[in-house]
């Protein structure tokens, strides 16, 4: 095959978000209808750079880049580690990506991704980072994506280093999670820099921003 810009594109987003579903590389790519997207992905995979997984039942099938994909663009050929009761947060955080992307008009490369931030950090004592960064109107954003309750002094413990590290940060909830919510609500006084924003908005405004583009 010959290979496009868009292509390296592809296996960059893979790599930073270590994967992700094909309607979500569709709109990080630009891909102007899915089929076209599927294509080009189908190509990539018949090519060895990409690698396409079924893991979770219910779950659309899960895209890598493969190693041959990672020598291409230049980073480690090493597989990263896909914890399975971490992939509907991951697919969450990519979600809430493509929002900031499309909604905020925030370019890619303004948004680093976890695993770029721990990357930064060098080795040592892995440190909580959140779950990607962005900048935008001469502001540094930190966004934390939170599906199921974590302890209070965690969630606590996180506000905290947010609020010192950066100018805003949003928080990602269900609605339904209201232990969560509570502990952000009885915060909000300390950190005043948090805003809060529901998981189905989020998926709602990716479903339609895929739907606007297909039609």
């Amino acid at each position: 095959m010959k290979l496009m810009e868009r292509d390296l594109m592809i296996l960059r987003e893979l790599d930073r978000w270590r994967f992700a579903l094909s309607r979500q590389i569709r709109l990080l790519c630009g891909f102007p209808i899915q089929r076209t997207c599927d294509r080009r992905l189908k190509l990539l995979i018949d090519n060895g750079y990409v690698e396409r997984k079924h893991i979770l039942y219910g779950v659309p099938a899960l895209y890598f880049p493969a190693h041959k994909g990672k020598m291409l663009i230049g980073v480690s050929g090493r597989a990263d580690k896909i914890k399975v009761d971490q992939i509907a947060h991951d697919i969450a955080v990519v979600d809430t990506a493509i929002y900031i992307h499309l909604q905020r008009k925030v370019k890619l490369k303004r948004i680093t991704t976890e695993k770029e931030l721990h990357k930064k950090d060098g080795f040592g004592t892995r440190k909580h980072q959140p779950d990607f960064t962005y900048r935008a109107s001469d502001k540094n954003y930190a966004v934390e994506v939170e599906l199921t309750a974590k302890s209070k002094e965690r969630l606590e413990k996180n506000l905290q280093e947010n609020f010192m590290a950066y100018d805003k940060q949003k928080w990602i909830v269900p609605r339904n999670q209201t232990k969560i919510r509570k502990v952000l609500k009885d915060n909000e006084a300390a950190y005043p820099n948090v805003e809060v924003l529901s998981l189905e908005r989020i998926i709602d405004f990716v479903k339609n921003a895929g739907n606007k583009q297909e039609s």
